[in-house]
């Protein structure tokens, strides 16, 4: 596990950098939702908005998920980083399944919208917006505060 050490910092920035491509595109798709459940299923705004999500989920979010996941896991293994008798690590790895759980609820409202079978109106999709928000929140104070 030496070779993790070494690349320690490059696996800590890029981790970084895929849990902002994750994020930006968590915070964006439900708000995709939010236009896509006001217009007609069927018209051409509905078919451009199925086109916008399908590429921000395949091209952005999936890749930069499975990314955050990858990287994340080699910082848990890279030796010292990580006090596991510290409770923080074990609430933040609870809201990082959280938000994974979540990615997978946005897809398949994503596949709803894509089959015209969207029954949820324009606010579900507001507040869901903001759920991300407030896990990102959450795990940055943990992560950089470490308070138990």
């Amino acid at each position: 596990m030496a070779w993790l050490t070494a690349l320690y910092p490059w696996i800590k920035a890029l981790h970084i950098v895929a849990v902002i491509a994750w994020m930006a595109g968590m915070l964006y798709l439900p708000r995709l939702f939010v236009y896509h459940a006001g217009v007609q299923p069927g018209s051409e705004a509905s078919e451009m908005l199925k086109i916008m999500e399908r590429r921000l989920l395949r091209a952005i979010i999936n890749p930069a998920m499975g990314a955050t996941f990858v990287l994340g896991g080699f910082l848990l293994l890279t030796p010292g980083v990580v006090a596991w008798s510290s409770g923080w690590i074990w609430v933040k790895l609870g809201l990082v399944l959280a938000l994974g759980a979540l990615h997978g609820v946005f897809s398949r409202w994503r596949r709803e919208f894509e089959a015209d079978r969207n029954t949820r109106p324009a606010r579900v999709y507001r507040i869901a917006n903001e759920v991300p928000t407030a896990i990102l929140i959450a795990i940055v104070i943990l992560v950089v505060v470490k308070p138990f």
